[in-house]
């Protein structure tokens, strides 16, 4: 588990993202993934047209997000998408 519980995971994507089902997909792995380590949840809007979705782990002491997972424009399932999550979440570990 993570030394300092006080992180968030962020959803960043575009207002204008096509494709509400790649964003609810990525948006339900990260809630649960957040849900099971203990962590903050949120989604961050921009105004970019861009179409991928991105997962940041920001930390509580104000650092700099670290990027976690990227869809590349292509929809992943939720299965697929936790199983990155938990990855990368145990190698910041």
């Amino acid at each position: 588990m993570l030394k300092n519980n006080s992180g968030k995971l962020l959803v960043y994507a575009s207002k204008g993202v096509p494709g509400k089902k790649r964003l609810l997909s990525v948006q339900t792995a990260t809630e649960e993934t957040a849900k099971l380590l203990n962590l903050d949840f949120g989604i961050v809007k921009f105004r970019n047209g861009s179409s991928q979705i991105y997962v940041y782990y920001k930390c509580g002491d104000g650092g700099e997000p670290i990027p976690l997972y990227c869809d590349k424009g292509k929809a992943g399932s939720l299965q697929e998408i936790c199983a990155t999550l938990r990855k990368m979440m145990f190698v910041l570990s």
